[in-house]
């Protein structure tokens, strides 16, 4: 049986995904197993998850993905390229994976791999330092030199989802990895999927009077359905605002956040002391040379705590969400052969020691922020992560 890692956030799952995982298996042929790295509670855009982790992964596993771990939040709020680092040192690390899908707009494997190659040299290098320092944000300083590079090929760098694609085959090289590629074509935003369905479109309904179920399979729609009645999601990062800016405001140097570079700590530091809103603060920083999505992972790694340090090596375990009979059997195989130590329950933490004691005991903190959205108080109760062991579905049954 052939496995094949995915790496994801589903925010929330819908078709769309259903469908990656159906085509990744039409792909390696029917009995292929799936293992996914989900974002945690936070997600790369910089915000709050929709739902909380384990609900997002209960939802996937219910509807056909087969072992759920997590991407912890430092990687998670990281920029692509750390994204994709951490995601696929974790599928390698865990020492069961064939393959890794991935889903991108062209659907063509050897250009993402030319373009992969190309953007990673000396010249590309020199080029991308060039434009940076004319003033331009990362992502177009990257499109003048792969303009330059590639030629008219260099418009494979204009869509997300390539974008994301042509890190994972950067990330696969670094890794050295064994992992055969392939990839799924998509036509959604960034970690959307193949069947121009957005996950943005999806959450827009969630938080509105539409009726947004018909977009997802119907054993994920049971699973939201219940956390909705239960009062903890949707989820959205206005829901923080008063507890981000009390956080943000005890801060007086912003140096130790994640990419704060070129002035940007003393920006932070100006306009957190003095707005009144998220909104405010962050179009305050805002500049032509930085995404709005780079300074809200910025704004929700320094209400977290979360330091430049946390992501400088790999994550230092697997944290498994969600399973089901087939990733029981993974799982039991994984257990002889993984690089790093696995925590199914809260007991498991045991086995932890220096660095992941600290990263886990973070991801403690940022669960028990997260659950502050929450409706009911019984629900906001500190330490959550340590009362919550992994979904296991039951059913066999995928849609």
């Amino acid at each position: 049986m052939l496995v094949a890692g995915i790496i994801c956030e589903y925010n929330p799952f819908h078709l769309g995904h259903l469908g990656q995982i159906e085509k990744t298996r039409k792909l390696l042929g029917e009995n292929c197993a799936t293992v996914c790295v989900m974002s945690g509670n936070y997600v790369q855009r910089g915000e709050p998850a929709v739902f909380n982790k384990h609900a997002r992964a209960a939802a996937a596993v219910s509807c056909g993905a087969d072992l759920v771990i997590e991407l912890p939040t430092p990687y998670a709020l990281s920029s692509a390229e750390r994204f994709a680092q951490a995601g696929v040192f974790l599928l390698e690390a865990f020492e069961i994976c064939d393959a890794i899908s991935f889903g991108s707009e062209c659907g063509d494997l050897d250009m993402l791999t030319y373009a992969a190659e190309n953007i990673v040299t000396e010249q590309a290098d020199r080029l991308i330092q060039q434009w940076l320092g004319a003033g331009l944000p990362y992502a177009l300083a990257q499109q003048k030199a792969a303009d330059e590079i590639m030629g008219a090929k260099s418009d494979v760098f204009k869509s997300p989802n390539n974008l994301l694609a042509i890190e994972y085959l950067k990330a696969l090289k670094t890794c050295n990895s064994r992992l055969t590629p392939i990839t799924v074509t998509r036509t959604g935003g960034a970690h959307d999927s193949e069947i121009g369905l957005s996950a943005a479109r999806l959450r827009k309904l969630l938080s509105g009077a539409a009726n947004p179920w018909e977009l997802m399979p119907q054993s994920a729609v049971k699973i939201i359905k219940n956390e909705i009645a239960a009062g903890r999601g949707p989820i959205s990062i206005d829901k923080y605002e008063i507890a981000m800016i009390s956080r943000l405001r005890t801060i007086d140097d912003f140096c130790w956040v994640p990419d704060a570079t070129e002035g940007l700590d003393r920006r932070f530091a100006k306009y957190a002391a003095r707005e009144a809103s998220i909104e405010n603060i962050l179009n305050s920083i805002k500049t032509k040379r930085y995404a709005m999505s780079r300074l809200r992972r910025m704004l929700m790694c320094a209400c977290l705590g979360i330091t430049a340090k946390d992501t400088e090596a790999p994550p230092p375990y697997i944290r498994v969400l969600a399973l089901n009979s087939i990733g029981k059997k993974l799982l039991r195989k994984a257990r002889m052969t993984a690089k790093l130590p696995i925590i199914t329950k809260p007991a498991s933490t045991q086995k932890l020691s220096g660095r992941a004691v600290e990263l886990f005991n973070k991801e403690v903190k940022s669960t028990d922020f997260y659950t502050l959205a929450y409706r009911e108080e019984s629900a906001r109760l500190g330490g959550s992560e340590w009362r919550q062991s992994p979904y296991i579905d039951v059913s066999n049954v995928s849609n």
